[in-house]
């Protein structure tokens, strides 16, 4: 039986125009109440029902900061590209033909594909395919006007990129782009980030082919790298808390962000702490979270009511929800801040 990453949007959905019923809920205090109640209930009956993964602690692995290469474009050498929000991406099926060409020193790929598996805690955290939320944040971020002008902005469990890229081309300042892989940041991440750089890119809000039609796979061509945007940007793999420990006590000079992204990073409850951890750490005093995220997540157990009931015990950050997608399993997302931040 054959097996393969789903890196594109089915096309059923693609097709299907967003409605306000579907697709945008804003809250208001009575509808926020009922959802809440819903989310409990299903959270509670599947938390029940759903099968683990066995618990231990959070997954550790070494921090490493990724160095950008002199000359970008080699980086896009044999890389096929797709287009999605106005946005370049790697198409996966082919790099899942191709094993990556070699790269992939880790061994992610033929472990996933030998697993049947999306996931494997501790070696593979799934930043091979692009996840739904992260479309959905991407949606609401530009429903929502989110201004990144000059912020810092982190994409945590950035996966391919596509939320930082969205700040990079909204003018922030400085952008980091973090996932638990390193074969991730150098074939997925960094190639994504290159092409969207070059001056033959797409422009950001010029359309959205995700809702219209699928463009043809394309090998990018030799383009100049968009003056400064690379410089904005630093890359980093391992853990959650190997990367916090290594940019607070690195001699690189460092501000917390003003802005930390993040998509379907609360699958696994297990890894709660390190995340909430994470975040109190890096985030400016006056920062926001947006955190994308279904109901609940089958066969791990994380989900968004166990992680705001996680956060609540905690009692560092308020969250609020700011957006709710009914459309199949519902999803969330959810704006985080400190409990003493105006």
């Amino acid at each position: 039986m054959s097996f393969r990453f789903n890196f594109c949007i089915d096309e059923d959905e693609a097709s299907e125009p967003a409605t306000a019923e579907t697709d945008l809920v804003l809250c208001s205090p009575e509808h926020k109440q009922d959802s809440t109640e819903k989310s409990k209930r299903t959270a509670d009956t599947l938390s029940d029902s759903s099968p683990r993964l066995s618990k231990k602690k959070a997954c550790s692995k070494a921090a490493k900061e990724h160095n950008i290469p002199e000359d970008p474009n080699k980086i896009l050498v044999n890389k096929v590209m797709e287009t999605v929000s106005d946005l370049y991406y790697i198409n996966m099926p082919v790099a899942e033909m191709m094993r990556l060409d070699g790269a992939d020193r880790e061994g992610i790929m033929s472990k996933s594909v030998s697993s049947h598996s999306d996931l494997i805690p501790g070696v593979y955290e799934g930043g091979l395919k692009v996840w739904e939320c992260t479309f959905d944040l991407m949606d609401y971020l530009a429903e929502a006007g989110i201004e990144f002008t000059n912020k810092t902005v982190l994409d945590l469990g950035c996966g391919a990129g596509l939320l930082g890229i969205v700040a990079l081309k909204g003018k922030a300042g400085k952008v980091h782009f973090q996932d638990y892989n390193s074969t991730v940041i150098d074939e997925i991440t960094l190639p994504n980030v290159v092409a969207n750089c070059r001056n033959d890119s797409p422009r950001l809000g010029s359309g959205d082919d995700r809702k219209t039609s699928k463009p043809p796979s394309k090998r990018p061509r030799k383009a100049p790298c968009l003056p400064n945007a690379l410089t904005k940007c630093r890359f980093f793999s391992g853990g959650w808390s190997e990367v916090s420990q290594l940019l607070l006590s690195s001699s690189k000079p460092f501000s917390k962000y003003n802005i930390i992204l993040t998509s379907e990073t609360i699958y696994n409850t297990d890894y709660y702490s390190a995340l909430h951890d994470t975040l109190a750490q890096l985030l400016d005093k006056k920062g926001r979270v947006y955190l994308a995220s279904k109901v609940h997540y089958f066969g791990v157990g994380g989900g968004i009511y166990l992680f705001e009931k996680f956060v609540e015990e905690r009692n560092i950050f308020r969250t609020s929800v700011v957006k709710i997608i009914d459309k199949g399993l519902q999803r969330y997302i959810i704006e985080m801040a400190f409990k003493n931040s105006s």
